[in-house]
């Protein structure tokens, strides 16, 4: 029997992918469009240079409020996007993958905050291992 007393409902995580690093935020609930240009606003005043992201299709990408953000960056931050259903050609799947099945496997906590933790922990310490943001990059099907 599995029971759990905490009162979120889901985590969720966004995370992006340069060919040194990666980045993640962890949010409670679903990403909205409010996430969405946060996590890019990090990225932005973490990484001054242009940005090219490549993204999947999904709707909150695609969203009025994300574009109207986009627009007021003056190509501070431009958008490609991926084709729909190819996970394969995204690296930051590989980042979800390796953390679920190496890193968090089996893990069982009494509550969403400590899963959070948890991963948060597990993610900063798979950021200090460069080999691996080289394998991210390598199993996604992109040709570069």
């Amino acid at each position: 029997m599995l029971q759990h007393s905490f009162n979120w409902k889901q985590l969720s995580a966004i995370a992006g992918l340069s060919f040194w690093q990666f980045y993640f935020r962890f949010f409670p609930g679903a990403i909205h469009s409010e996430q969405i240009i946060e996590f890019l606003g990090a990225l932005k005043r973490q990484i001054k240079r242009p940005l090219l992201i490549i993204w999947d299709g999904v709707a909150t990408h695609r969203s009025r409020k994300v574009k109207a953000w986009l627009e007021t960056l003056d190509g501070h931050i431009v958008i490609a996007r991926l084709p729909a259903y190819a996970p394969e050609l995204n690296p930051v799947e590989a980042i979800w993958g390796y953390l679920k099945k190496h890193e968090i496997a089996n893990l069982c906590l009494d509550t969403i905050g400590e899963v959070g933790q948890f991963a948060r922990n597990r993610l900063k310490s798979m950021q200090r291992r460069p080999h691996l943001v080289t394998a991210f990059w390598k199993q996604a099907e992109l040709a570069f």
